[in-house]
């Protein structure tokens, strides 16, 4: 395992939307891994693919007594009610954003040997999947904070 560098607001790979993983092979479970030492180090919740300078549908998020979840294709299928607060980003280091999001999200994706699985994702944790899903479209929570403050 390795640790990646985390990219930042600026670099034209956050803009861009990935594409789907079509191998669910070593070289994805050395991705996943590394990724997950990665935001470990950085005390992270979150982490998506284009954030480690890979352009694939991938994410892994901290669901805290549960462990971590890795999202391969990930795709909401539901979202319901609304919650409102604050975010920040390994990506955007030196802002922070008051954000709304879905209270409660559904999502079917893979896991990293190709199995389908579906979460059903509440509060904190549903927050993250849609802040990590967002990476993936190449958009960032900067793109759609109602403010945001320097930190």
């Amino acid at each position: 395992m390795a640790i990646r560098n985390i990219l930042q607001l600026g670099d034209d790979t956050l803009r861009k939307k990935c594409f789907e993983v079509t191998d669910f092979d070593d070289r994805l479970h050395t991705l996943l891994d590394d990724m997950r030492e990665t935001l470990v180090k950085a005390d992270g919740v979150g982490l998506a693919g284009p954030q480690v300078g890979v352009l694939r549908r991938v994410f892994i998020a901290d669901a805290e007594e549960e462990g971590y979840y890795e999202f391969i294709n990930p795709v909401i299928v539901s979202a319901k009610g609304s919650q409102t607060g604050t975010e920040g980003c390994l990506s955007v280091r030196s802002k922070w954003g008051t954000v709304t999001r879905p209270n409660k999200v559904t999502v079917k994706a893979f896991d990293r040997y190709g199995k389908p699985f579906t979460v059903v994702a509440k509060g904190k944790f549903a927050r993250i999947i849609c802040h990590e899903y967002d990476h993936l479209e190449g958009r960032l929570f900067v793109d759609i904070a109602d403010s945001l403050e320097d930190r």
